[in-house]
């Protein structure tokens, strides 16, 4: 409770595939509870953090993180996912009056990764207004097939699907041709330089 209560705004936010919370005065309870779940459910999860992006003009950390999911209750499944963590930021200028109850980010510390390794309290604070967990579908597919029958039958459906796209953009470019040449205006290569590059 207490990490959640160091590093979330009290009206923070969560979203992910299979539950989400809203954003009022007091929503940090039910984050709180979500990662409560989680631990029970799941008490030993492996998590590298596989890439880290700070935008600093939006106030947003791309945090790409690869875990290993194993529910108690099946001691023999695992799954194995990726997923892009986008957290939306608040700043803080000011140091609240318990320090310890923040982060504190530094864009080129992102950079270099010592993002969590110094305690500078020069640095302005920042604290996590929204938490959006995204996963790619055949990475929501794992957590359901232990064998991985569901990720090999969504792999059949992508592929046929690039198949399609693939014989539809063969057949019908005279449309895609005339809508950027004739319609749109565009100055768009012949075909041929098109197809030469």
């Amino acid at each position: 409770r207490a990490t959640v209560e160091k590093y979330f705004t009290p009206s923070a936010s969560f979203a992910h595939p299979f539950c989400r919370t809203g954003s009022f005065e007091g929503s940090r309870w039910l984050i709180w509870c979500i990662y409560r779940w989680y631990k029970i459910m799941a008490p030993r999860v492996d998590i590298d953090i596989e890439g880290i992006a700070f935008d600093d003009k939006n106030l947003t950390l791309y945090v790409n993180v690869h875990q290993d999911f194993r529910i108690w209750i099946f001691p023999f499944f695992r799954a194995p996912v990726s997923l892009l963590s986008v957290l939306k930021l608040v700043r803080y200028p000011a140091l609240p009056p318990q320090p310890s109850y923040s982060i504190s980010i530094n864009p080129n510390e992102v950079q270099n990764g010592s993002i969590f390794n110094s305690s500078s309290s020069e640095r302005p604070l920042f604290f996590i207004q929204s938490q959006n967990d995204l996963y790619q579908t055949n990475e929501f597919f794992k957590f359901f097939s232990p064998l991985g029958i569901l990720s090999g039958l969504l792999l059949l459906l992508q592929l046929s699907v690039t198949t399609l796209c693939v014989f539809g953009a063969t057949i019908f470019w005279p449309i895609s041709w005339m809508e950027q040449n004739v319609i749109g205006g565009n100055q768009e290569k012949s075909i041929a330089d098109a197809v030469r590059g």
